[in-house]
C-alpha cells in the first residue's frame, strides 16, 4: 500500500519553513491596530477556503480575547441565502465584492484566501476592497495567480497541492489568532499597571 502520510506531511513540514514570518507578523499589527480602533475584518473564500474563513473567523470573534473586545469580523461565505441570492440575482463572480460595496469602510481590513489566486470572485473582491480603501492581504498557494499582484500583502506559498495550501490558510490563521491573544493580554495588562500607577 502506498504511504500517503509521509509525502504529504514533509509537503507541509517545507511549505511552514518556506512562509516570510515577518508578513504574518505584519498582518498581526495590522490586525491589532483593527483592534483597537474598532474598524472591522473581512475575510472570504470558496470551497475549503470558504470553511477556513469562517474558522479563523470564529477564532478572531473569540480565541484573542476571551473574556472581553475580540475582533469585529465578518467571514462573507456565512451566509447561505445572501451568497445564494447574490450568486441567482448577480452573479457567483460578485457574491464577495457586493457584500464590501455595501459594508466596507475605509480603514477596513480584508483578508482574501484562495488555493490559485485566479478565483473570479477573490478577484473582484480585491478590487472592490481596494476601492473601498481596505487594505487587503492575500494567502494563496500554487503561483498565487492573478490576485497575488493585486493585493496590498501576499502571503505566498508556491505549493502546487490543494489541500496543503488550505492547511497553511489555517494554521496561518492560529498563528494570528496567538499573535492577537497575547498583544492583547499585553495591551490590557500596560492599561492596569498604568492606572495602578495614577
Amino acid at each position: 500500500m502506498m504511504n500517503i502520510y509521509e509525502p504529504y506531511i514533509e509537503a507541509l513540514h517545507k511549505q511552514l519553513r518556506l512562509i516570510d514570518k515577518s508578513l504574518v507578523d505584519r498582518l498581526a499589527y495590522d490586525l491589532f491596530s483593527i483592534w483597537c480602533k474598532s474598524s472591522r475584518v473581512f475575510i472570504c473564500g470558496n470551497g475549503g477556503s470558504a470553511a477556513n474563513a469562517i474558522h479563523i473567523s470564529n477564532d478572531f470573534s473569540y480565541g484573542i480575547n476571551p473574556d472581553g473586545k475580540a475582533l469585529d469580523v465578518e467571514a462573507l461565505t456565512a451566509n447561505t441565502a445572501i451568497i445564494s441570492c447574490l450568486a441567482n440575482d448577480t452573479s457567483y463572480e460578485h457574491v464577495f465584492s457586493h457584500q464590501l460595496r455595501s459594508k466596507a469602510k475605509k480603514g477596513d481590513l480584508l483578508i482574501v484566501l484562495s488555493g490559485s489566486g485566479n478565483s473570479p470572485n477573490i478577484i473582484s473582491a480585491v478590487i472592490e476592497g481596494k476601492k473601498k480603501g481596505v487594505k487587503v492581504y492575500g494567502i494563496f498557494g500554487f503561483s498565487g495567480g492573478a490576485a497575488k499582484t493585486l493585493v496590498d500583502v501576499c502571503i505566498h506559498t508556491p505549493v502546487n497541492d490543494m489541500q496543503v495550501a488550505e492547511d497553511i490558510q489555517l494554521i496561518i490563521g492560529h498563528w494570528l489568532m496567538r499573535h492577537l491573544f497575547q498583544k492583547i493580554q499585553e495591551f490590557i495588562g500596560e492599561q492596569e499597571n498604568d492606572r495602578n500607577r495614577i
